[in-house]
């Protein structure tokens, strides 16, 4: 009996804190905003998936607007489109499958430039 309640006691003691180590303890730091840059390298088409398209924007996707030729926009995802054979898209002189999800769609990261 006396075995279990120092048992328990013990037990209590490891997995609840008292108050002076909760208030010792450090903060964890705050989550950091999303700060990637990317630089178009020339007028982009930036894409939203269509109705039947699923989750990643087509080269056959409606346009919702254009990235002007150095214009800056924030992205910090992409979108990585799966063929059963060769690249998703042919543009701004390149090929590739990873589009950046920018604001208002998504834009073939191959017309973008990390700054």
């Amino acid at each position: 009996m006396i075995a279990a309640a120092t048992t328990a006691a013990l037990a209590a003691s490891i997995l609840f804190p008292s108050a002076a180590e909760a208030a010792s303890a450090p903060a964890a730091a705050p989550a950091k905003a999303c700060a990637t840059k990317w630089k178009a390298k020339q007028r982009v088409a930036v894409r939203r998936p269509g109705p039947h398209d699923g989750p990643v924007a087509t080269m056959r996707s409606p346009i919702h607007h254009y990235l002007r030729k150095g214009q800056v926009v924030r992205s910090c995802v992409v979108a990585v489109a799966r063929t059963v054979s060769g690249p998703a898209y042919r543009a701004c002189g390149g090929e590739g499958h990873v589009w950046r999800i920018v604001p208002g769609g998504q834009a073939p990261q191959s017309c973008l430039k990390r700054l």
